[in-house]
């Protein structure tokens, strides 16, 4: 199989804005209030989360790293949503041949005010170190975690400090550990996912199943794809919203019942284990859901590229605002990346 064919094994496709597992699970370890109950939530992530060996490109492809300050510096967390996290190797070799239907950079800056998410579309035509152009979700598939690091290192122009692969069924278990989820649903439409099922317009109550179905429609919208990703965001801050409520984070059982529900499905480099994830919590304890926003890349439209497939154009002239907000860690250049509302 020569390097620009994508591999032929492949799975069924569940994508998922995944970003709210990671958020939820800042808020999750950092609001226990006792020392000894935080560190069995921070026992129970370590345990439970598969750990990856080799997350990262050799250094000398890598952007340069900032340079130590007394502040905290500023990080960039890479979620890629696979739908199976492997066979449970520390070395993932599992995800290799499989492509990444989600894929989000979650920007935290060094004055842990706000936090800033930005979805790249799945297939958005980009170059992938050593193999050329091709979708981005394809990255995962020719050389694994690193790989997909070191392609959207390129785009952004910075480091990105940890990653965490997502499987997608972590998420129907937490949105029924909640007891559901209310997510906005912006435009009506009948289920391909769930048949019989319509979602209206307006605030829905969603369990586990609707949840999926309801983040996986792409066939009900005219574009597709596009508000699939402004969907799956609403859900993303709908969890978000509920992990972060008090009657959530002053509840033991919750609390604990959330952890062990969202950790067997994340695959985590070595170093985001519970005491980067507690360090940030306890940072990040003033933001609430409304500091948080959401921007999915500048693109210029979908087409065809010179083999037949069906791309999203990455519209690298407005791309070129994203890298330097990335890399100056600007959070005025990132609101104006923001939609308005």
């Amino acid at each position: 199989m020569s390097k620009n064919t994508a591999a032929t094994t492949r799975v069924r496709r569940h994508p998922w804005r995944t970003t709210a597992v990671i958020i939820g699970v800042l808020a999750l370890v950092g609001g226990g209030s006792a020392a000894a109950y935080a560190m069995q939530l921070g026992q129970t992530w370590d345990q439970k989360t598969v750990k990856l060996a080799n997350a990262f490109p050799a250094a000398d492809v890598r952007p340069e790293a900032p340079a130590p300050t007394a502040a905290p510096a500023a990080q960039n967390i890479l979620v890629l949503g696979s739908d199976t996290r492997g066979d449970g190797n520390t070395s993932i070799d599992g995800l290799e041949g499989q492509r990444s239907d989600t894929i989000m950079v979650v920007h935290i800056p060094g004055d842990r005010q706000h936090i800033t998410v930005m979805s790249i579309m799945r297939d958005s035509w980009v170059d992938i170190p050593g193999y050329g152009e091709a979708k981005i979700n394809a990255a995962l598939s020719y050389g694994g975690v690193p790989l997909a690091v070191q392609t959207i290192e390129g785009m952004i122009g910075a480091r990105i400090d940890h990653v965490a692969v997502v499987d997608f069924a972590g998420f129907r278990g937490v949105a029924d550990a909640l007891g559901g989820v209310n997510v906005y649903n912006s435009i009506p439409f009948d289920s391909s996912k769930m048949p019989g099922h319509r979602f209206e317009r307006g605030m829905q109550a969603m369990n586990g199943e609707e949840a999926l179905a309801f983040v996986r429609e792409r066939y009900a919208f005219d574009d597709g794809d596009f508000q699939r990703a402004r969907n799956q965001q609403e859900f993303a801050k709908g969890v978000m919203s509920q992990v972060m409520n008090a009657a959530i984070l002053t509840n033991p059982g919750r609390l604990g019942g959330l952890v062990s529900a969202i950790a067997p499905y994340l695959v985590v480099d070595s170093g985001f284990d519970a005491a980067y994830v507690g360090q940030l919590a306890v940072e990040l304890r003033d933001v609430t859901p409304t500091d948080v926003s959401f921007f999915t890349a500048p693109t210029s439209g979908t087409g065809t590229s010179s083999d037949g497939q069906s791309i999203v154009n990455v519209d690298w002239d407005a791309f070129v605002a994203v890298k330097s907000a990335f890399q100056s860690d600007s959070a005025e250049q990132f609101a104006a990346l923001i939609p308005p509302k």
